[in-house]
């Protein structure tokens, strides 16, 4: 038994559920209307220690109605598309908006303004793995990592996912757009022994095409690897000294400036980036631009989160802050043009020349970041502290693993001043991916 998935037949039934609330709401006394429905049918596995653990397969589906009577607008959910459910879901939002205060900026996209047509940008494939597979693949991917060392003592096992799902975006302004996808991946979680010291870690694929799946053969080794590197980790003293984040902590930085420069921030005046448009923000060789109609990418959308089309644009050009994130109602709010970025930034790469090793050697000495704990920026001054965990780097090698230490700057300083390279390293399975990003010099706190 797999999962079946037809997303013909999900297009046309919620299309229909969806004209038919619009067409509803008129009647009802709404001024305009907003429906988002969606679908989807996942399979998830999981087996540890060579034994199947978990089986779950999924079927899900929902409906969001935002109703406006002049400048007031009120929503409603429901995840029960019967007849009864979607009139009661429509009739509590029309309420909640009759009661609300007036919000002028919170409008529609206009007929002249929405998407027309929908480019095929490869989001949605297949896979057609039946539950026994997958199961076989989850236990293959966890059997290649615990034979990978024999510091490998235990397991959390290894997974197998897989989604389809189908979106759908209607307004009473003329909007009617849809947009399948997929979401395949396999990973593993392995614990491993030497002496006292205990560790754990993973390693995980991630694709809209389960053709471009990593193996089970590199997924095991990479989480048995990083597993294992991990043993015997020591504390190191407190100094100001390089620091190295790989892409996955990398990634982090990148989204908290893009947090930084977006809609929500700038209007709650909460952002250290407030009314820095055209002023330097990166240094002149860092141009950041995203790119949203990549085929089969995990940020692709041909349409945001208010229908307009997407396009590729740069924020940051020389070093420059060139554009801010803006939906329409965030752009409404601050008395600017929509950037047509409703729902965040899709497919901003940032991806230097020198490969991981290359860093590390330039580097010298300090410390490169794997993991991050808690949650220590603050988007208002950019004060950055987290927990971190990772390896201590002396004469341009890993020399041994480092715990329970913590690193400190400040944002708006790491990006404009201290970054001095980016690795070719880029990480594909985040919508924001960014290479392995080297600081000159962070504060570094051991215990």
């Amino acid at each position: 038994m797999s999962v079946k998935f037809n997303p013909q037949q999900e297009k046309n039934r919620l299309e229909e559920l969806t004209l038919r609330i619009l067409e509803r709401s008129k009647r009802i006394g709404a001024d305009g209307c907003e429906v988002g429905a969606s679908a989807s049918v996942g399979l998830d596995v999981q087996a540890r220690l060579g034994a199947p653990e978990k089986l779950e397969m999924t079927r899900d589906q929902s409906l969001s109605v935002t109703v406006f009577v002049g400048e007031s607008r009120g929503s409603a959910t429901t995840t029960d598309l019967s007849d009864a459910a979607l009139e009661s879901t429509l009739q509590a939002a029309l309420a909640i908006a009759r009661v609300t205060a007036p919000d002028p900026a919170a409008v529609l996209a206009s007929k002249d303004q929405i998407i027309r047509d929908v480019p095929n940008l490869e989001l949605d494939h297949p896979w057609d793995i039946s539950a026994k597979d997958a199961l076989a693949l989850a236990i293959e991917v966890e059997a290649c990592g615990r034979q990978a060392d024999p510091r490998i003592t235990n397991s959390e096992g290894g997974s197998v996912s897989s989604t389809r799902g189908l979106s759908i975006h209607g307004t009473t302004e003329g909007l009617l757009v849809s947009q399948p996808t997929s979401v395949h991946g396999l990973s593993c979680v392995l614990l491993a022994e030497d002496g006292e010291s205990r560790e754990r870690s993973y390693a995980y694929t991630q694709a809209r095409r389960p053709d471009q799946l990593l193996s089970p053969e590199a997924v095991g080794e990479e989480a048995a690897d990083k597993t294992v590197a991990r043993l015997n980790p020591r504390k190191c003293q407190t100094a100001e000294v390089p620091v190295l984040f790989v892409p996955e902590t990398a990634a982090g930085l990148l989204s908290s400036f893009v947090s930084a420069i977006s809609g929500g921030s700038l209007y709650r005046q909460s952002s250290y980036l407030l009314d820095r448009l055209g002023t330097q923000v990166f240094p002149q060789w860092v141009t950041l631009e995203e790119t949203p109609h990549i085929p089969g990418a995990m940020g692709s959308s041909a349409y945001d989160g208010d229908g307009l089309v997407t396009r590729s644009q740069a924020f940051v050009t020389d070093g420059i802050l060139s554009s801010y994130v803006l939906s329409l109602y965030s752009a409404n709010r601050l008395g600017l043009q929509t950037t047509h970025n409703a729902g965040g930034v899709r497919n901003l790469f940032f991806q230097g020349q020198q490969d991981f090793n290359a860093l590390i050697a330039q580097m010298g000495r300090g410390l490169i970041v794997t993991e991050l704990m808690g949650q220590g920026v603050n988007l208002v001054n950019g004060d950055y502290s987290r927990g971190a965990s990772g390896f201590w780097v002396e004469n341009g090698e890993i020399a041994y693993p480092v715990h329970e230490v913590t690193v400190a700057s400040n944002l708006d300083r790491m990006l404009r001043y201290d970054l001095i390279a980016v690795g070719s390293d880029l990480d594909l399975r985040r919508s924001i991916a960014t290479g392995s990003m080297l600081f000159e010099k962070m504060m570094v706190a051991g215990s």
